[in-house]
């Protein structure tokens, strides 16, 4: 009874209108309790809740049986596209990609003022630092996309915790940190950015090994890695912070330097940002 209340409620959460919100209250029902639960309460909850002009629809596939058959199907999501009319199917083109990676990246960075641009900022340095290290011009533009989206994981991480002027707890810190995986996770779900995923995912990782999520040394961080992480490190400390301001960007050089030679961030990676900091280009 008590798992019965809590799908009404959640159901109840997600409907806007009478009109709307009857497939989302089914598929509630019917993945917790079966068929003919969810179509109880699309009977129960006809013109309170729905439509009944849907509800009636409804009710008419379900006794079929041919609803309840397809929502079984193997590939389900597969089984859905192919609903979609001919003149309204959209091809992932590369261009279209690149502006979802974009739109994503507007996203992520609207999360807190603290990151305002920075998925943009870590994409062009990235970018920018493959094409001078002499990368081939698919992983220049692979090393944009993954730039744009390392950060997606975050929309997972509490603002409160993001946004915290002073130092974090261990438990906000061990959140922050999760952040990476999350990232691996989303993209690995999305076919044409599941070649990404790994480097974007990378972006915290040292060469010592003591970096995050998977704490990998040297000699699994790819050069594309290697460069994503030093370019994340650039555009971060020359942003604000909750904790601190943006460095000068002299200060910020003599960091990333540092860490190099303590074998953190590739000394390569890192030269290759200061000359093109040096001629202007960053």
């Amino acid at each position: 009874m008590a798992r019965d209340t809590r799908m009404v409620s959640r159901a109840r959460r997600h409907r806007s209108s009478p009109g709307s919100g009857l497939a989302q209250t089914v598929e509630v029902f019917y993945t917790a309790f079966g068929p003919v639960r969810a179509e109880e309460i699309a009977r129960t909850r006809r013109n309170e809740w729905f439509d009944p002009t849907l509800v009636d629809v409804f009710l008419a596939e379900a006794r079929t049986g041919r609803l309840w058959e397809s929502l079984g199907e193997p590939d389900l999501a597969r089984s859905v596209s192919l609903m979609e009319p001919p003149d309204r199917i959209l091809v992932a083109t590369p261009e279209r990609l690149d502006l979802t990676a974009r739109a994503f990246a507007w996203i992520i960075d609207a999360k807190s003022p603290f990151t305002y641009r920075h998925s943009e900022g870590v994409a062009r340095a990235a970018a920018k630092m493959t094409e001078h290290m002499g990368l081939p011009a698919s992983v220049v533009h692979d090393q944009t996309r993954a730039g744009l989206l390392h950060d997606i994981g975050k929309l997972g991480v509490s603002n409160r915790i993001l946004d915290k002027p002073g130092p974090l707890t261990g438990e906000e810190c061990a959140k922050v940190k999760q952040h990476p995986g999350l990232t691996y996770e989303v993209l690995t779900r999305v076919a044409p950015f599941q070649n990404i995923a790994e480097v974007a995912a990378s972006h915290h990782e040292k060469l010592d090994g003591m970096g995050y999520h998977r704490g990998v040394s040297a000699e699994e961080l790819s050069v594309p890695s290697r460069i994503l992480s030093v370019a994340n490190a650039f555009d971060a400390l020359s942003q604000d912070r909750p904790y601190r301001p943006a460095m000068p960007i002299e200060k910020v050089l003599t960091i990333l330097k540092k860490e190099s030679g303590q074998q953190k961030l590739s000394p390569d990676c890192v030269e290759a940002l200061e000359d093109l900091v040096s001629k202007g280009e960053l």
